[in-house]
C-alpha cells in the first residue's frame, strides 16, 4: 500500500528539512566560546547568521532532492522525500529555491558585508556540492567538514568576536568523521538493501566500507588531540581560570565518538549522526558534561 499524499504545505516543510537547522547552532559556537554570551548585541548577530544560514541551507536541501530525485527513489528511505514521491514539482521546487535563497540573502546583507560573503560562500559550495563534488571520492566529506567549519566562522563574523584557529582545526577534524559516519551508513544501509549494489552519484563502494570506518575513527580521534594540544597551550589561560578542569572533556568525547563509530558498525545509526545526538540522551548528557566543566574550568 501506497503512502497517503501529504498536504502541499507538509511537503513543503518536509522538503526544507527543518530538523537540519540544529546544525546551524555552531554558528553560536564562537560567542559561547569566547564567553560573550551576556552581550546582547553579539548574540542578535549570531542569531539574525543562524536564520539566514537556516533559510540559505533549506534552499541546499530543494536543490539537492531535485537533482537526486531519481536515485532517491532506489533508496529505502529516501524514496519518501517529497520530490522522489512525487508530491512536490520542480517548478515548485524551483520557485522554492528562489525564495529561500533571496531572503537568506536579504538578511546577511543586514548583518554585514563579510558575512554575506561567507553565506554566498556556503551556498556556491553547496551547489558545487549537490551537483557535483558528491560524486568526488573523499572530496565529498573534506567539503561537508568544510560546511560544518565555515558555519562556526561565520558565526564569528556575525558576533563579531575573534574566533580561534585551535577551534577550527577542532572542528575541522570532528566533523570530517562525522561526514564519515554519514557516509558509511548510507553505504552500510544500500549494501544491506541491495546487495553488490553501488550507490548512485556517489564515489564509493561496497568493498570501502572498512576503510571508511578508519578513516573516520582516525579522524574524529584527531579531533581529540587538538583538543589535548589547545589546553595544553598558553592561549587556554587567558579565558578559563582553572584550565586543568578541562581535561576532563577529552575522555567524554573520547567516549561519544567511539560509541557513535560502534552504533554505526552495527547498524544501529541513521545516516546523519548529528540528527541522531539530538535524540539520543547518552549524547545530551555528553554535552551536559562538557558544558558543566567548561563552566566550572571558568571559576
Amino acid at each position: 500500500m501506497s503512502d497517503p499524499r501529504p498536504s502541499a504545505l507538509r511537503a513543503t516543510l518536509r522538503a526544507l528539512r527543518p530538523q537540519q537547522w540544529i546544525k546551524n547552532l555552531l554558528l553560536f559556537a564562537p560567542v559561547l566560546l569566547a564567553h560573550d554570551v551576556l552581550d546582547a548585541e553579539r548574540l542578535l548577530g549570531a542569531l539574525q547568521g543562524f536564520v539566514a544560514f537556516c533559510l540559505c541551507a533549506s534552499g541546499g536541501y530543494v536543490l539537492n532532492d531535485l537533482l537526486d530525485r531519481e536515485a532517491d527513489r532506489l533508496h529505502p528511505r529516501k524514496r519518501r522525500r517529497p520530490f522522489a514521491a512525487g508530491h512536490l514539482s520542480a517548478r515548485q521546487g524551483a520557485v522554492l529555491i528562489a525564495t529561500l535563497l533571496a531572503a537568506a540573502l536579504g538578511l546577511a546583507t543586514q548583518v554585514g558585508p563579510s558575512f554575506l560573503c561567507l553565506l554566498g560562500l556556503y551556498g556556491v559550495l553547496t551547489v558545487a556540492y549537490s551537483l557535483w563534488l558528491k560524486q568526488m571520492l573523499f572530496l565529498d566529506v573534506l567539503l561537508l567538514s568544510a560546511l560544518y567549519s565555515l558555519r562556526v566562522f561565520a558565526g564569528a563574523v556575525a558576533a563579531q568576536v575573534e574566533i580561534s584557529q585551535w577551534l577550527l582545526g577542532f572542528s575541522l577534524f570532528l566533523f570530517l568523521s562525522l561526514a564519515f559516519v554519514k557516509r558509511f551508513c548510507e553505504l552500510r544501509q544500500l549494501a544491506e538493501s541491495s546487495p553488490g549494489v553501488s550507490p548512485a552519484r556517489r564515489g564509493y563502494r561496497p568493498e570501502d566500507l572498512a576503510l571508511i570506518q578508519m578513516l573516520g575513527s582516525t579522524s574524529g580521534y584527531l579531533s581529540v588531540l587538538v583538543l589535548a594540544l589547545y589546553i595544553s597551550s598558553s592561549d587556554v589561560m587567558r579565558l578559563y581560570a582553572t584550565p586543568q578542569l578541562l581535561w576532563a572533556v577529552c575522555p567524554v568525547l573520547l567516549y561519544w565518538l567511539t560509541r557513535i563509530w560502534f552504533l554505526a558498525g552495527r547498524g544501529e545509526l541513521p545516516d546523519d549522526p548529528l540528527l541522531f545526538a539530538a535524540a539520543d540522551p547518552q549524547s545530551y548528557a555528553a554535552g551536559l558534561l562538557i558544558a558543566l566543566t567548561g563552566f566550572l574550568a571558568t571559576l
